[in-house]
Order: structure tokens, then C-alpha cells, then sequence
């Protein structure tokens, strides 16, 4: 995914059927240790219970947020991997981007 992907990719490895603990072929620290070396964020989930499914997603959006707040994705940029849902929300500027227009319209 990294090579045919944009850089700043984001990637959760999400360990599933957490509640088959007695059918376990991966410890949870050997998965860890994999996530920290491959740079991938890790949980453990489990559909059944639906434990840790929503966080997944919430963990990985803020994650993409964090990173397009701080520059290191641009939504704008062709080839991002990021698209606006809603065409409103398509009118959005990134925060350096809209700083830098603010900048040019100050009068001082």
C-alpha cells in the first residue's frame, strides 16, 4: 500500500475476533510489535461485540485530521488520497492554506 499510495498513508492494523481469546494465534504483543515496527496503528476488535469497530474508524480519521491540520496531507492535492463527502464541504481551505490567504488580505 505504501508503494503505490501517498506517503503520509494512513494504515490501522485492526486484530479481529478479540472475543475467540482461547483461539489466539497472534498475541496481542506480537501484533504490537509488528504496528511499532511497520509504523501501522494497532487494535483489536471484535464484531461480535462490536467492541473497538467504531474506534477504528474514529482513531484512524483523527489521525488523518491531525495530519492535515499539521500539512502533512493536503485535501486539495491531487493524488492525497483525501476527498470532501459533500460539495459544500469541498469550499473548506486547510489551515495553512487559509492562513496564508488571510495574510495577503490584511490591510497592515
Amino acid at each position: 500500500a505504501r508503494m503505490l499510495a501517498s506517503q503520509n498513508i494512513v494504515i490501522i492494523l485492526c486484530g479481529n475476533k478479540k472475543d475467540l481469546d482461547a483461539d489466539r494465534e497472534v498475541t496481542f504483543l506480537e501484533a504490537s510489535r509488528f504496528a511499532q515496527e511497520n509504523e501501522l496503528m494497532f487494535l483489536e476488535t471484535s464484531a461480535l461485540t462490536g467492541e473497538n469497530v467504531e474506534e477504528a474508524f474514529v482513531q484512524c480519521a483523527r489521525k488523518i485530521l491531525n495530519k492535515i491540520e499539521s500539512g502533512e496531507l493536503d485535501p486539495e492535492r491531487m493524488g492525497s488520497g483525501i476527498q470532501y463527502g459533500d460539495a459544500a464541504l469541498r469550499q473548506l481551505r486547510s489551515p495553512r492554506r487559509a492562513q496564508a490567504e488571510s495574510a495577503q488580505e490584511c490591510g497592515c
